[in-house]
């Protein structure tokens, strides 16, 4: 990033910190939310990637770990706010899925991957504005949905709502953050050992002012959390998606283009 102007480091440093209240607001969507943004200002999906896996593992176990300090245990579980049967089952589905699309993303150009992940945005954007969310309501649904949203998630780490659509029928409103976070920090576990492995760059320079900038977001995230979790917001998430809608579009158009 050392080539971008002092204008462009700004706006990331900003899209950083919208990604930390989205990623503690609401315990999903840090990446999905952000990264469209990004590759508007750098076309190059693994140069954000390691330092969003970086955040979302510090900014996660640092969650769940405050949420649980007081907390008593729960059937000899270590952490209360964690459903750690489903989350087991879960894991057990989206492994496989998961690990070929952490190959795919190294594998395939920056080209395909922004193209692949301006798509998925595109498909998401229109959920919020009609207010139509993925939903999953039988078990092979609940199946296809982890498997898709695994492997989603291992080449862009914007599988999220297709995840999301199957725990939050399996995983009580009071445990789905925390229990979302796990499985996340989980997740990016598996693909910063593959972005090691790969010996690609993890950006480490760009952490040192980066990571403030998620940290700012994430106390206002907490406190977003705490309004978000009694109350409805189809308002939000419909603003929400018209912007991504854009943004999507324009980075199909501009991904078409440099084919």
């Amino acid at each position: 990033m050392s080539e971008l102007s002092v204008l462009q480091l700004v706006l990331i440093g900003l899209i950083f910190v919208w990604s930390g209240i989205v990623r503690s607001g609401l315990g999903f969507g840090g990446a999905v939310l952000s990264l469209p943004f990004l590759l508007m200002i750098l076309d190059d999906p693994i140069v954000f990637l390691p330092i969003i896996s970086v955040h979302l593992l510090v900014f996660a176990s640092l969650t769940v770990w405050q949420n649980n300090r007081n907390k008593p245990k729960e059937d000899g579980g270590v952490l209360a706010t964690v459903d750690w049967r489903y989350l087991g089952k879960a894991m057990s589905i989206m492994i496989v899925p998961k690990i070929a699309g952490v190959f795919g993303l190294i594998v395939f150009s920056n080209t395909v991957m922004s193209a692949i992940i301006f798509f998925i945005v595109f498909l998401y954007s229109l959920s919020y504005i009609f207010n139509v969310p993925f939903k999953s309501k039988h078990p092979l649904v609940d199946v296809v949905f982890l498997a898709i949203g695994g492997y989603v998630s291992g080449t862009s780490l914007i599988g999220a709502p297709l995840i999301i659509a199957v725990f939050a029928n399996h995983v009580s409103k009071y445990k789905l953050r925390d229990t979302l976070f796990v499985l996340w920090f989980i997740l990016v576990a598996i693909k910063m050992g593959a972005f090691i492995y790969a010996d690609i760059d993890l950006q480490l320079i760009h952490h040192l002012w980066l990571l403030p900038c998620a940290a700012v977001g994430h106390v206002i995230g907490l406190r977003l959390h705490k309004k978000l979790v009694n109350a409805e917001t189809p308002v939000f998430f419909r603003v929400l998606g018209a912007a991504l809608l854009v943004v999507s579009v324009f980075g199909i158009v501009q991904s078409v283009r440099s084919f």
